[in-house]
């Protein structure tokens, strides 16, 4: 992150139409080919925000103390102002966002097959974070379904 690379506990998986790079923390991955469920999930998560995307991150967070610091998804991979579509299975977990000029704060529990989308200029005002908790400790998997440019 900020240009350093970074080593997460989490476990991470990158997926898409294409083999795309995608880079990160300074972490470089190549997307590997979807699979039947995962289509099945970028389907439905199209119909439902009437958005497309062509990659997914996804994310499996063991339990409450593994989190993700403040950032914006903001990666040149990434569409400009595109939508990320978030998909939340397991354990419940706040998700905070901070702007970056004025510093206010808000944040929104995640709960179990819940969808968050984050689009428009969110990545350019916005920073969000999974922030650490004790009070978690049952797993959470996180699906981030994205577009990379070509």
């Amino acid at each position: 992150m900020f240009g350093k690379r970074i080593i997460t506990k989490r476990k991470v998986a990158w997926y898409g139409e294409k083999p795309f790079e995608y880079s990160y923390s300074n972490t470089t991955k190549l997307a590997l080919p979807w699979t039947k469920t995962l289509l099945i999930l970028k389907q439905l998560t199209e119909e439902k925000t009437e958005h497309t995307y062509n990659s997914c991150l996804l994310n499996l967070y063991h339990e409450g103390s593994e989190g993700m610091a403040w950032h914006s998804d903001d990666e040149k991979d990434l569409k400009k102002n595109g939508a990320i579509a978030s998909l939340s299975f397991g354990a419940e977990r706040k998700f905070a966002f901070k702007h970056k000029s004025t510093k206010e704060k808000t944040s929104l529990t995640l709960e179990h097959g819940s969808l968050l989308v984050m689009k428009g200029e969110t990545q350019t005002y916005w920073l969000h974070r999974l922030p650490p908790t004790k009070l978690t400790t049952k797993p959470r998997i996180n699906l981030t379904f994205r577009t990379i440019i070509e």
